[in-house]
């Protein structure tokens, strides 16, 4: 009886229940649970077939970027007025998406949020390739990405050629390199105690080999749990202003501007909001299949899918209010080409584009007020997928319909992508996802060592010591 986990969180209240963690669960059924879908358990068909669609899409990216190397950005649908297309919406919903792992990660971290140690795994491995994937497009936007090292400051440059620091596309290579280093930091630091045990209980030599590499000589010391916990906070730390400094720097790239529909103070906290919106909705896209193939259920509870979409209903009204903003100012400030941009968004040729972005981002969303959606995994992997989609029409409305209409009738034109266009964008996908396969297949996408410190006899040996 004195083991029981149910018992003992009779006895703590304190301590993590089945709401985080399903019961009966002990140190060694944790650790195996995990660590078998890397080591023990077969790779299935379901896995290779998936595989197989997400690397094919990945060999599209390959020859859509050959071609466009080989041709120019003239494969793709921008034109003058709309000379920025799917290019940039695509680099700011990906980056947006990027956002929910160093969140959840590093935030809630900090502020002691049990819920996050499921997950937490699985989320920073998304936000890398997110940004990888995000990276992509502002480098061959440019139409000659050999040259991407003009946009770097390097000492002793013999051509004398300096970044123009007054560009927010300046700062986006900083601010979006800077974020992609600490979270890569931040995910391998977490990974190395469980490549330690990845590396002690895998039968296969070369697989020992590579785990031992990478767990850098991990024994599981006093020391090194010391050190290790210092290096993950300060990690945390540094990460944490970076969920906000790097989509407000990406806002920027509008925000300074003088484009109607672009140059407005809102921009920076909306867009903020907007990326931990569209990064939640992803993890759910994610973590409910991987839940489901694998039987994570007892450790990806509903109690994370309830928290999870409670921060989507958050975040999801601050968009709602910056939206309503945007359209306020407008009117408020009585300024004639911001009345005629509002009014060419609702009633314009791109008029279905922006009331299906209010529908996906703000009117179904409202279902998240109601438990039972928020704990149903099919309800909230069609919303999560809805969420998504609205994100992305979100950028499309304010680069797109923005330009698409300049001061001079004479010079309006509409844009629509190319094949190339939606190539990279479905190609891009690919390469997100086969990733993300290798990640499952290779890493734990759970934190072992975490999820053993979230069991109820955790808890009392650390009541005990203290």
């Amino acid at each position: 009886m004195a083991s029981d986990p149910e018992f003992i969180a009779e006895q703590h209240p304190g301590i993590a229940g089945p709401e985080l963690i399903g019961p009966g669960h002990t140190f060694a059924t944790v650790t195996d649970k995990i660590s078998a879908i890397v080591l023990t358990r077969p790779t299935g068909r379901k896995w290779w077939i998936g595989f197989a669609l997400a690397f094919s899409l990945a060999m599209v990216l390959l020859m859509t970027l050959t071609h466009l190397v080989l041709t120019g950005v003239g494969i793709f649908g921008i034109n003058i007025p709309v000379g920025w297309g799917f290019d940039i919406v695509n680099f700011v919903w990906w980056i947006g998406i990027g956002h929910a792992g160093t969140l959840i990660s590093a935030i809630l971290l900090l502020l002691r949020q049990k819920w996050r140690t499921s997950i937490n795994r699985f989320a920073e491995a998304m936000t890398l390739f997110a940004v990888a994937c995000a990276g992509l497009y502002p480098l061959f936007h440019m139409g000659r990405p050999w040259f991407f090292y003009w946009l770097l400051p390097i000492p002793g440059n013999t051509m004398e050629l300096w970044p123009q620091w007054r560009s927010p596309l300046i700062w986006d290579v900083f601010a979006v390199s800077t974020y992609a280093t600490v979270s890569l930091l931040f995910w391998f630091v977490g990974l190395i105690p469980d490549l330690a045990t990845l590396r002690d209980r895998s039968t296969n030599r070369f697989a020992r080999i590579v785990y031992g590499i990478l767990a850098m000589g991990w024994r599981n010391s006093a020391l090194h749990w010391q050190r290790y916990e210092v290096a993950y906070l300060l990690l945390a730390g540094i990460a944490t202003p970076l969920v906000v400094s790097v989509h407000t720097v990406v806002s920027f790239d509008f925000a300074v501007s003088i484009v109607p529909g672009w140059h407005t103070t809102i921009f920076p906290p909306y867009f903020v909001a907007g990326a931990i919106y569209s990064g939640f909705a992803m993890v759910l896209s994610l973590t409910i299949p991987l839940r489901a193939v694998y039987g994570l259920q007892d450790f990806i509870t509903d109690k994370h899918l309830d928290n999870m979409a409670k921060v989507m209903l958050a975040t999801g009204l601050m968009v709602a209010y910056g939206y309503l903003m945007e359209v306020f100012t407008a009117f408020y400030s009585a300024e004639d080409y911001e009345l005629f941009l509002m009014k060419n968004r609702a009633t314009g040729p791109y008029a279905t584009t922006y009331w299906a972005l209010w529908t996906c981002n703000v009117i179904i969303p409202q279902l998240l007020w109601f438990k039972r959606i928020r704990q149903s995994p099919v309800a909230l992997f069609l919303l999560a997928g809805i969420i998504n989609i609205g994100m992305w029409l979100e950028r499309y409305v304010i680069i797109v319909i923005s330009l698409s209409r300049d001061y001079l009738p004479s010079s309006w034109g509409m844009y629509q992508g190319t094949i190339w266009d939606w190539s990279m964008f479905l190609g891009s996908m690919g390469l997100f996802l086969t990733l993300l396969y290798l990640f499952i297949r290779f890493l734990p996408v759970i934190s072992i060592f975490e999820m053993r410190t979230m069991l109820p006899a955790a808890e009392v040996r650390e009541e005990g010591h203290t």
